[in-house]
């Protein structure tokens, strides 16, 4: 098995040296500080693995449970602690899907299970979202699709990169779908709780015997730098295989981001930082919206949850030409196309970040720059 490089990846390594001024396209909230954690850490605390359970601190694997609605028909035996979303989807894809077994993906969406995928050599049959459907998941692309060869689905809610949200009856029809094949069912919730356009839907690992959900505090808390996420899943054997495979990769969760995952998730701690996350991500929206109206040919679905979009661009611009430019003197702003996703006319759109991101800056010098290459193209 041997693991090739994705667009999306390939262009951020590229980038990374540019040190740009601003950013268009931040992902996550504010990161809060270290030193917002001091007066809850232990001086004390050992700096080896938890020495309590394999699966992750307890209370941690209790609140995350409560926050993602799932503590009256999830158990803690029912999550594990891993670095990241991302090694959550890692370890469930790869003990699942063989050699020859087919896979469900939505498209746009995140790219990882693509990339693993086609690593183990199984097969990938996708759906398309279309931005005429306000990047709605096609139902009946969907049940097409799955078949009794399919052995998963993996999507994302909110849907990375649009920022669609599937409702509680879609969640249903759509586990309806993966039963009547006896597929897996792995749902992506990064953006959970960055709901701007009705309720949080509830998580599948609730409502459907082989559902997984996978999330992090990345992306609405920001603490990405922790590399702490969760798998959560009601199937034991799954859960066992997932634990095995982490004992072979990560092997144990680092007790920095378990404890301080922990104490960012007490009920305490976090309403009042989801709360500040929704405020300042709906502000920044209404901004980047009426941004966008400004723009001469510029259009964009504005996301129904999270903190990312794809906004398209006027006919003959190439959406690579514009990042590159973008990064070089005088605009020393990134931005991610949409080739990233496989969308040749779009560019993603980011409202995170906080003052860091100086958002207002970067979108000044975007429409200078979409302006620039206009007039050179005439």
């Amino acid at each position: 098995m041997k693991v090739k490089i994705h667009t999306l990846f390939q262009y951020l390594l590229e980038t990374t040296e540019a040190e740009p001024e601003a950013v268009v396209g931040f992902s996550l909230a504010e990161s809060p500080r270290l030193g917002d954690f001091l007066s809850d850490l232990d001086p004390d605390l050992p700096l080896d693995w938890n020495n309590r359970d394999f699966r992750g601190l307890p209370e941690l694997r209790d609140h995350v449970l409560t926050n993602a609605g799932l503590a009256e028909r999830c158990t803690q035996e029912d999550v594990l602690i891993t670095a990241g979303a991302a090694e959550a989807n890692y370890l469930a894809i790869m003990q699942t899907l063989q050699p020859g077994d087919e896979i469900v993906l939505e498209t746009p969406g995140w790219p990882q299970a693509e990339v693993l995928t086609k690593a183990i050599g199984a097969r990938i049959t996708k759906i398309t979202r279309r931005e005429e459907d306000g990047w709605a998941l096609p139902m009946g692309a969907l049940a097409d699709a799955v078949s009794s060869e399919t052995r998963m689905i993996f999507l994302t809610n909110p849907n990375n990169p649009t920022g669609h949200l599937l409702t509680a009856d879609e969640v249903d029809q759509i586990v309806d779908i993966a039963r009547s094949a006896g597929a897996w069912l792995l749902i992506d919730e990064v953006y959970a709780g960055l709901e701007w356009a009705g309720p949080r839907t509830p998580s599948v690992a609730g409502v459907y015997e082989r559902g997984i959900t996978t999330g992090s505090v990345s992306k609405a808390l920001g603490l990405q730098g922790l590399r702490t996420g969760w798998l959560i899943c009601r199937d034991a054997e799954l859960m066992s295989d997932a634990l095995i495979l982490r004992e072979n990769a990560s092997e144990i969760m680092n007790i920095m981001g378990e404890v301080i995952a922990e104490i960012a998730l007490r009920p305490e701690r976090y309403a009042p930082a989801m709360e500040k996350a929704r405020c300042e991500g709906r502000r920044n929206l209404d901004a980047m919206s009426d941004w966008v109206a400004a723009q001469p040919g510029l259009e964009w679905v504005p996301p129904a949850a999270g903190l990312i979009g794809l906004a398209r661009l006027p006919a003959g611009l190439d959406p690579d030409r514009l990042a590159k430019t973008l990064l070089a003197e005088p605009y020393r702003t990134f931005l991610l196309p949409g080739s990233a996703y496989g969308l040749p006319r779009h560019i993603r759109l980011g409202v995170g970040g906080g003052t860091g991101a100086n958002l207002q800056k970067g979108l000044d010098r975007v429409a200078q720059a979409l302006q620039d290459l206009s007039r050179h193209d005439r």
